[in-house]
């Protein structure tokens, strides 16, 4: 009935907007409006890690190297060629056709600053695991780079296609200072190389983009047909789908499952529903950081885990292309281990376990979540049908993640989509080596981790991936819950193909 509620209001608003002034978007305009619920304050990949600047990082900037999803290959981009040197060097031959936005060219030294700036932990990039395994870089030609690693990372053409990308040299030079006196290096106007570029930013309502007319030839990423590319916040679903159906944007997605369905059945537009490389998962204050001590009783945890159908969830609530998951980690990340604990749904079975730990008569805690409301909703009624009260926290993504990293929350239940790096690396990685994400600070599992991330040999890394899943998951740190799958929606004017790294590739997107 609440779906039924959202989706007729989201058609009497459709209604509403139908009589408004015409809508600046689509074909008829050569603008490609796109929205989701999110604002954007920051406009630049390494200050901000939301999935809005994956995908715009993907957009208006370059990296050496580029995945092609239907061969899983690393191909040259900025880059013409590579050869690793030895296990922790890699030499780069560069195009010498290639323009920033500003109308500068590419090349070596631009390279050289970018990695050098990444590289040093105290420029602030947000996510430092992208970019922790470089050492620094040095031209060694007119067209040429030597890139240095700090140990052997074999995963670094997978971040060299996906989260390094190419800045001119000394673009943060011009950063003004923040309120605590550091540089604020978000604040510095894009400057990429890609096949669109920004032209006007209004924080926390759009971002418009332009069509590169200089983008080079014969790259992989190909040539952006549409004009004119903007993206805008749409706070509320209801008010997207209205301005789908009434031509103010041109594509949404996390559209949820029934409304999607209903849109399917409508006309004119295009609904499907893809894989991602996003997975869900609830996080425990294991450590008792929040000042709340029952996770910190495994029994606690393990009754959260029984008590919570996933499987419900993914069939009733995320679509078709979703999975649950055992591994913290996505099934398509090499070295994703599949034969972990298992935690079955089983409500009886966590009754008795808060018995055994001390809370037969029921247990409160508050549970933060920033996504996909109705799934924590979810998950908040399986846990009161075994006598867990779970007050919902909902908030803005980088509000909870601030909490995160302050230890403050007991549950948080959220989201990650490993930057589409294929590799376990960009995931488990990333939550369980010691760092401010990390519910656990398991040394035995922060070791094994390493070794598999340093190791140059695949048997290795698998073997040791798997030490550390199969701890994070037999001691419950971590209860994954399943992969995403995202409802996409689209005006039927525009030829667009989802793929399964949720990076929608707008550049090869075109008006039919």
């Amino acid at each position: 009935m609440f779906r039924k509620v959202l989706l007729s209001s989201a058609l009497a608003a459709a209604a509403t907007l139908a009589v408004a002034p015409a809508a600046h978007a689509g074909k008829a305009n050569d603008e490609l409006v796109w929205s989701t619920t999110r604002e954007v304050a920051v406009a630049d990949p390494y200050f901000n890690n939301t999935r809005e600047l994956v995908i715009m990082g993907n957009t208006v900037w370059d990296g050496l190297l580029f995945r092609n999803l239907k061969t899983g290959e690393y191909e040259p981009l900025l880059a013409t060629s590579y050869k690793w040197v030895d296990a922790t060097t890699i030499d780069f031959e560069l195009r010498d056709d290639v323009v920033f936005h500003d109308g500068s060219k590419f090349g070596p030294e631009d390279v050289v600053y970018t990695v050098n700036f990444v590289s040093n932990a105290d420029n602030g990039v947000l996510t430092q695991a992208n970019v922790k395994f470089l050492k620094s870089a040095e031209k060694t030609g007119p067209n040429s780079v030597r890139i240095y690693l700090k140990e052997p990372f074999p995963a670094a053409l997978a971040y060299f296609a996906q989260t390094v990308f190419m800045m001119p040299e000394g673009h943060y030079d011009s950063a003004k200072d923040g309120a605590d006196g550091k540089k604020d290096y978000g604040t510095v106007p894009a400057n990429g190389t890609g096949p669109y570029k920004m032209v006007n930013v209004v924080a926390g309502d759009r971002i418009e983009m332009v069509r590169n007319e200089n983008y080079f030839k014969n790259g992989p990423k190909g040539q952006p047909a549409i004009g004119k590319l903007t993206f805008r916040t749409i706070k509320e679903m209801n008010t997207q789908i209205a301005e789908l159906l009434t031509g103010g944007v041109d594509w949404i997605w996390d559209v949820p499952k029934d409304q999607a369905e209903k849109l399917g059945e409508r006309g004119g537009t295009t609904v499907t529903n893809a894989k991602t490389m996003r997975i869900s998962y609830i996080a425990f204050d294991v450590d008792g950081d929040s000042g709340e001590k029952a996770f910190m009783d495994k029994k606690v945890r393990e009754a959260v885990a029984h008590a919570i159908n996933r499987k419900s969830i993914v069939e009733n609530l995320v679509g078709p292309a979703s999975v649950v998951i055992d591994s913290a980690c996505h099934p398509d990340q090499f070295g994703c281990a599949q034969d972990v604990k298992k935690w079955d749904y089983d409500p009886e079975k966590a009754k008795a376990l808060l018995k055994e730990a001390g809370y037969g008569d029921g247990l409160e805690t508050d549970i933060y979540a920033y996504r996909q409301r109705e799934f924590t909703e979810a998950v908040i009624g399986d846990l009161a049908n075994v006598g867990i009260k779970a007050n919902l926290k909902f908030m803005q993504y980088r509000a909870l993640r601030d909490l995160v990293w302050k230890g403050t929350t007991p549950l948080h239940h959220m989201t990650w989509g490993s930057n589409s790096v294929p590799d376990v690396s960009a995931s488990t990685g990333h939550f369980f080596s010691g760092g401010k994400d990390d519910p656990a600070k398991d040394p035995e599992v922060v070791e094994a981790l390493h070794k598999g991330d340093t190791s140059t040999d695949p048997e290795v890394r698998k073997e040791a991936y798997k030490k550390a899943l199969s701890k994070i998951s037999s001691e419950l740190y971590w209860l994954p819950m399943f992969t995403y799958a995202k409802y996409y929606a689209y005006t039927d004017d525009l030829d667009f193909t989802p793929t399964s790294d949720e990076i929608p590739r707008f550049y090869t997107a075109k008006w039919k």
